[in-house]
């Protein structure tokens, strides 16, 4: 994987990927399709997500092309290898951020 840099999310931190130029390990973890806003200062989140693999799940995710069209550019990733804490995660940034992607009905 090739880091562009780091960001807090929820006092989680982050390695900033740019997907078209990133191959993806083989580890667990969670993940946040993002992009910056219009003043180009803040990250927003499209969709946030977690996996066993990275490797197996980024390269060609259902949700990618969306979450481009809600401004994504970047994906924000953090290796977590206990499934449960992914899990709690994933539940506690969807909850604080409320992605357009992860909303139901």
């Amino acid at each position: 994987m090739s880091a562009a840099g780091e960001v807090s999310w929820a006092g989680y931190g982050f390695t900033i990927y740019d997907p078209a130029h990133t191959t993806w390990n083989d580890v667990p973890g969670v993940y946040i399709f993002a992009g910056l806003d219009t003043s180009q200062r803040w990250w927003h989140a499209a969709y946030i997500g977690q996996t066993k693999s990275f490797s197996t799940r980024l390269p060609s995710h259902e949700q990618w092309w969306a979450a481009t069209q809600q401004g994504a550019t970047h994906i924000h990733a953090r290796v977590v290898h206990d499934e449960y804490q992914r899990i709690a995660i994933e539940s506690a940034l969807i909850q604080s951020y409320q992605p357009p992607l992860n909303r139901t009905g």
